[in-house]
């Protein structure tokens, strides 16, 4: 019954998500993950190190934190198999590590924000993004929160299931914790260029395959979207995505883009520097709350198509 972890664990995170009062009683398994990276972070990260020692501090604090997940992870799998009903306990357990239903409240809010004030619309894409929201306007909170609808939905959705397919609970976990240490020590500045190259490295070898499985998947979900062209995000995908700097988050940003006829990316500020991306998409940059709806509208129907590819192979294994 392991196979139908995957599928069945879409289905629940979907509809239940992770509960608010576990969060504030526990925590959740990210949290857990932040803190054992900040406590590497903070005891091995030195300035006064070489960026040769601090690279390497960076690759061991990498291994000793996936090495404490898979054992715990491993531990959990291995007490569950001898347990009557263990895989549905398992399956729970994963729902924690993908972020559907969270995603789509935390950009859906902004939609609602947006439509009070633009100073509200500010302040709820604050939780969603790392760039300054105080110089955005109504079009930049917009397209700052297609932005990262359409990059979550790779390494939040995406990305957590296909390892959850490939290697059950240890591989939805150990892509987790690969995926939080990028996006807290993963920056090329001058306290983490060194120190977090090995996590920003690896989080890029891990997301090669999901963010290209995503373009697949958005543009087969435009074919049940009203107004989404399936080959304008396959090949707004092909001509923009190798323009980021990421070899994959420009995948799932360029599908959104050319499917919904919008112009994402560009210019945008970090603690006051202002940094210059590329565009993704040649239609309208002038976004709004609308255009925030219509996306998330393209994203359900996404996770739609995932769950029925989900369902699908449990059905060719369980056959096979």
């Amino acid at each position: 019954m392991d196979v139908l972890i995957a599928p069945l664990a879409l289905l629940a995170e979907r509809r239940i998500g992770y509960p608010e009062r576990l969060t504030a009683s526990i925590g959740h398994p990210v949290m857990w993950f932040g803190a054992l990276i900040d406590f590497f972070e903070k005891r091995l990260n030195i300035e006064t190190r070489s960026p040769a020692q601090r690279k390497l501090a960076g690759v061991v604090a990498l291994a000793l934190v996936l090495l404490a997940v898979l054992i715990v992870s491993v531990g959990i799998r291995t007490v569950l198999s001898w347990l009557p009903f263990g895989w549905v306990v398992e399956m729970l357990l994963a729902t924690s590590l993908l972020a559907q239903k969270e995603l789509g409240r935390a950009v859906g809010a902004v939609a609602q924000a947006m439509r009070q004030s633009l100073a509200a619309g500010r302040e709820a894409v604050s939780h969603i993004v790392g760039r300054d929201p105080e110089v955005l306007d109504e079009a930049g909170v917009a397209r700052a929160a297609l932005e990262t609808l359409a990059e979550s939905t790779s390494d939040g959705v995406v990305a957590p299931w296909f390892f959850l397919v490939l290697f059950g609970l240890p591989g939805i976990a150990l892509y987790k914790a690969v995926n939080t240490a990028d996006s807290m020590i993963g920056h090329l500045n001058a306290r983490y260029r060194d120190y977090g190259w090995a996590a920003a490295r690896l989080d890029d070898v891990l997301n090669w395959i999901p963010a290209r499985l995503t373009v697949v998947l958005i543009t087969a979900a435009c074919f049940l979207t009203p107004d989404a062209s399936p080959s304008s995000a396959w090949a707004t995908a092909r001509r923009d995505a190798r323009k980021h700097d990421s070899p994959n988050a420009g995948w799932p940003e360029a599908a959104f883009a050319g499917a919904l006829g919008f112009k994402l990316g560009g210019p945008r500020a970090y603690d006051g520097e202002v940094v210059d991306l590329p565009a993704f998409g040649a239609g309208r940059a002038e976004l709004n709350a609308a255009d925030i709806e219509r996306a998330l509208g393209l994203y359900r129907q996404t996770l739609n198509v995932l769950l029925a590819l989900s369902t699908f192979v449990a059905v060719i294994v369980l056959v096979s």
